[in-house]
């Protein structure tokens, strides 16, 4: 039996530029850190020669093309396996709430598979792979940095070429700085769930009427790393979420709802520097950045939403346990 364990993640800016519409014709950006939140996936062989997979459901095949879950499917004919296993997936958190959990279920299980036929794979050939899977091949609406930053781990700043390839690189920054952000950062769940698809749909439908408002957040990826890696004003960071956030939200209408903007301001009223949405938008959850002695009141204001413990995560998608034979 293999067990991996994936993270997933939270983007602070430059997410929608790493959508092919834009960086197909100049580079996207993003800055974005791994977190202690993860998707476990363990796979073994199946005693009866078919297949049992278990997630939100249970579902059982005699083949793999019976298999109902499109991305288990999808990573099993791409690895040319046939024969039967068990696949089990559990996670911390909830699906569809903005932290790319599709994405690290696909990076995880890939891992997995690749490891029941004994071979170990590197991040980059992990993120490539997933990418191929989700989005060219069951065409998910979806851009590139949550599978990279799945497999990769840690706090990266991550460029989206036009041709294709993605470079990846760790934030230099000084270790008292990134334990001094996490302190400052602070998540709500909105108790709300969304379809990512739909809402990348449409932001991927603006790309060409857009356009200088994704440069706008590309550059506010580069100027949040800038602050990081200089390490004096911290609180900079916080006023750049912001103003990453206002650039993002007008992208689509759908990407924010009333309500959710009303969280938003409620918790700068209380004393956040800034702050933005997780993920595509529509619901899930809200980070802020706070200074350590105003976060109470922040946590007061927003007290009907529920606060989530996490912490920065250095570390990408890696197998914890190994057991048994492995094919």
């Amino acid at each position: 039996m293999i067990i991996t364990r994936t993270p997933f993640r939270i983007s602070f800016a430059g997410g929608g530029s790493d959508l092919e519409a834009f960086y197909s014709h100049e580079p996207g950006m993003v800055l974005s850190s791994s977190i202690d939140k993860y998707m476990y996936l363990a796979v073994k062989e199946h005693f009866d020669l078919n297949f049992r997979i278990s997630y939100s459901k249970t579902e059982f095949a005699d083949t793999v093309d019976q298999i109902d879950h499109r991305i288990v499917r999808a990573c099993l004919k791409s690895l040319g396996i046939e024969r039967g296993l068990e696949i089990v997936s559990m996670a911390d958190l909830p699906a569809r709430t903005g932290l790319g959990s599709s994405s690290s279920f696909t990076v995880g299980l890939l891992q997995a598979l690749y490891a029941m036929q004994g071979r170990v794979v590197g991040p980059e050939r992990l993120a490539r792979e997933a990418c191929a899977i989700e989005i060219d091949q069951l065409h998910e609406p979806i851009g590139k940095q949550d599978q990279y930053i799945a497999a990769h781990g840690g706090l990266q700043f991550i460029q989206f070429n036009p041709d294709g390839t993605v470079f990846v690189n760790p934030v230099a920054c000084a270790a008292e700085t990134r334990l001094e952000l996490n302190r400052r950062l602070m998540i709500f769940y909105t108790g709300a769930t969304r379809d990512a698809s739909e809402v990348l749909m449409k932001q991927r439908a603006n790309t060409a009427q857009k356009l200088p408002v994704l440069r706008k957040m590309c550059e506010t990826a580069r100027q949040l790393r800038d602050v990081l890696t200089d390490g004096r004003d911290l609180n900079a960071f916080g006023r750049l979420l912001h103003e990453g956030w206002e650039a993002k939200r007008s992208l689509e209408t759908s990407i924010s709802t009333s309500k959710i903007d009303e969280y938003y301001d409620r918790g700068l009223r209380a004393g956040a520097l800034g702050g933005k949405l997780l993920g595509a938008g529509g619901g899930g959850f809200l980070l802020f950045f706070c200074e350590p002695h105003r976060q109470q009141q922040v946590r007061e204001e927003l007290s009907s939403l529920r606060e989530l413990a996490f912490s920065l995560d250095p570390e990408g998608s890696k197998i914890v346990y190994i057991g048994g034979n492995r094919a």
